[in-house]
């Protein structure tokens, strides 16, 4: 009990500062800045990167075409090597719906170096600002799962100019509909903000920096300024190191999360959320085995002690030392759930999700070391049948 007690009493210490000094990562309520309408609109294009993505395409791009936007905008879809007719369909859904002017283009396969977002990126920048002599003062760079309302550019914009942002990014709000997305994706989206503190990012002096980049907007001069995105070009995680560019060029950022921009791409199985989250977990780790060893410790020390130690501190001998840990492992089990309820509650989900936290924390570190795994037999990071050399390879 001795050693279960000394781990209580460090995951319950742990847990107050997580709470107190983590840039209160754990408060939903940052969204979009104050803000008024610009007295000029600014012109924009929106890229968008498809590769195969006729499932999600009827629910994502007749959002993005209906967008009520009062300045000058068009779309730019990067059809990325698609199988599935992606391209033939993008250019039905436009000519079905009125709206932005949609071009669709197909770059060659991605040279060795560059992943194939940020290629397919490259390409539909490029032809944004050749379609124009001055070319778009703002890019939206959104996925092809993104759905939009349609103030949402309006929004966006308006929140850059008033703030003097040169990249304004919101996470969308992730599907919630089987039992394994209600388990773990406000989990993701809580240990995200948990890595990078919102309002700690958003701070104009901030060093912390970070993106969701299913909804990017960046000020076209601060792409020009930072290389992007050949600078980032070998980047799996490419949001994050798209705001650190920016800012490491000067540029203020901002992030938070999203009230009406929502990802309609399902992940129904555990299989399913589990590729999502290891394909990129040991990249975020550089793919240091010993950021990985600290990582799968400092998982169990803050998620899974806690309840572990509550439930030996009551099943042991009545003593000082059971009642200590009991009490210690209660408290920070009980900060946990507290600090993860404001999650569950913009996800629209189930208080009772709240104890389950260490279980899904434990999903997340089997995730993350399998991961390594995947990088040790040569794999890489996979998405869509391109797997992405080491980087010691590239």
């Amino acid at each position: 009990m001795g050693l279960l007690l000394i781990a209580a009493y460090a995951s319950l210490a742990a847990w107050l500062w997580l709470t107190l000094a983590q840039g209160m990562f754990w408060r939903t309520d940052v969204r979009l800045p104050p803000r008024t309408a610009p007295a000029r609109w600014p012109s924009v294009t929106i890229v968008v990167p498809a590769r195969d993505e006729a499932e999600v395409l009827p629910r994502s791009l007749p959002s993005l075409l209906a967008q009520d936007y009062p300045g000058e905008a068009e779309i730019v879809l990067v059809d990325d090597g698609s199988s599935d007719g992606t391209a033939a369909l993008a250019r039905r859904l436009a000519a079905e719906q009125p709206g932005l002017p949609l071009t669709v283009v197909s770059p060659e396969d991605p040279p060795p170096g560059w992943t194939g977002k940020l290629w397919a990126l490259r390409h539909g920048i490029a032809h944004a600002r050749r379609a124009t002599t001055a070319g778009p003062e703002y890019l939206l760079l959104t996925d092809a799962d993104i759905a939009h309302e349609p103030d949402s550019l309006r929004e966006l914009v308006a929140a850059a100019t008033s703030a003097r942002l040169d990249l304004v990014s919101q996470m969308a709000r992730l599907r919630v509909a089987s039992f394994w997305e209600r388990l773990v994706v406000p989990a993701f989206v809580y240990f995200f903000a948990q890595l990078y503190p919102f309002r700690r990012i958003n701070r104009p002096t901030a060093r912390t920096a970070a993106a969701a980049g299913g909804c990017v907007l960046l000020r076209t001069e601060a792409a020009v300024r930072a290389g992007i995105p050949d600078s980032i070009r070998q980047a799996v995680i490419d949001d994050v190191s798209l705001a650190r560019a920016v800012q490491r060029s000067g540029g203020r950022i901002w992030l938070g999360l999203a009230e009406r921009v929502d990802s309609v791409r399902p992940y129904p199985a555990l299989g399913d959320l589990w590729r999502m989250v290891s394909r990129s977990a040991y990249t975020q780790l550089r793919h240091q085995p010993l950021l990985l060893a600290g990582t799968v410790a400092g998982l169990a020390l803050v998620y899974l002690v806690p309840p572990a130690a509550l439930l030996a501190g009551l099943a042991g001998p009545p003593s000082a030392g059971s009642t200590a840990t009991a009490w210690a492992g209660g408290l920070a089990w009980l900060l946990m759930a507290g600090t993860y309820l404001p999650m569950l509650r913009y996800y629209r989900q189930s208080a009772v999700l709240a104890p389950l936290l260490p279980f899904t924390a434990l999903l997340y570190l089997l995730m993350t070391v399998d991961s390594a795994v995947q990088h040790y037999r040569g794999r890489g990071a996979a998405w869509k049948g391109r797997t992405y050399a080491r980087p010691s390879d590239a």
